[in-house]
């Protein structure tokens, strides 16, 4: 791990203000942590294919040690292999698992998707959550996961099949003319949308902070609005919608629901904070019910995330 010293020597000074600007100087100290430590792998057990038992078994016999997840029964943190590691095994290679960050397991499972459900997911590729919510649903329902990249769309073709989903239709396009081609047909919306990804930057990988800027994050914030407006346009009265990312700052995360709450007919629900490095949603400046959304500080086992849930009035 590198030291505090060296993260603010790396990291540009526009994107350290922005945090000390958002943040206590005690939270920001943590987030450097969380910047300088190499990410223990975690995974999830794919339940169509699988189960967390036969999973146990599985790395005990082949001496990996691992941490069960208090809040996720169905997910693991690997404790002495990395996932270049577990990529050698057959339970990888024939999609018996996922390899995939905690935090980036918590919107569908706030989302909480059930058999039968028709679920949109706005910027679906890789597929990491698209799955996750498959198996939630036990193969049972519809969800549209939408890519605007066609090479990104590959990838998540892939992972869909090697997953075993059946009830995933890939739509390769923009996301915000979802809504007019879908109006109020889902039940739920997963709005995990492009991000400044500050909660996902590791100082030793330049290349996860280099395309930071103030004027990245003002063209991205303007992007989500899109996003949502979309989303909000294709979720069904009473449907409930996931809003999340994996950054840090308020204008991505705070502002976009703060304008959604001016704009639309919608309110926050309240998210259980099932561990201690979550926190609540900002709220200076901005309105109170904002403190009901998450922000998860990234540590050795979470990247940094924000998550909403909304529900669309009647």
């Amino acid at each position: 791990m590198v030291s505090i010293k060296e993260v603010r020597k790396r990291l540009p000074q526009e994107l350290q203000d922005s945090l000390y600007e958002n943040f206590e100087p005690g939270i920001v100290d943590k987030i450097f942590y969380g910047m300088a430590y190499e990410k223990l792998t975690t995974l999830r057990v794919n339940t169509l294919k699988y189960d967390i038992l036969s999973l146990i078994n599985f790395l005990k016999e082949n001496n990996i040690k691992f941490d069960r997840v208090k809040w996720y029964r169905d997910a693991l943190i690997i404790k002495n292999a990395d996932e270049r590691d577990i990529e050698k095994f057959s339970i990888y290679k024939e999609g018996y698992i996922y390899l995939q960050n905690l935090s980036s397991m918590i919107p569908p499972l706030i989302l909480e998707p059930k058999e039968g459900d028709k679920v949109l997911d706005i910027a679906a590729a890789p597929g990491s959550k698209t799955t996750q919510m498959a198996a939630m649903m036990n193969n049972k329902g519809f969800i549209l996961a939408n890519e605007v990249d066609k090479i990104r769309a590959e990838r998540l073709k892939y992972n869909l099949n090697l997953q075993g989903v059946k009830i995933a239709e890939v739509r390769i396009g923009k996301g915000e003319k979802i809504g007019e081609e879908y109006p109020e047909y889902f039940d739920r919306v997963l709005l995990d949308v492009p991000c400044s990804g500050e909660g996902i930057i590791n100082v030793s990988e330049p290349k996860t902070y280099r395309g930071w800027s103030l004027k990245e994050v003002e063209k991205l914030s303007r992007l989500q609005k899109k996003l949502f407006e979309s989303g909000y346009k294709a979720l069904k009265p009473n449907g409930i919608m996931v809003y999340s990312t994996c950054t840090l700052n308020k204008k991505e995360n705070e502002e976009v629901i703060n304008w959604a709450l001016d704009n639309f007919n919608i309110k926050i629900l309240s998210i259980e904070k099932f561990d201690s490095n979550f926190l609540n949603g900002l709220t200076k400046g901005l309105n109170e019910e904002l403190k009901k959304c998450i922000r998860v500080i990234p540590n050795q086992i979470y990247e940094g995330f924000f998550v909403c849930k909304i529900q669309k009035k009647d």
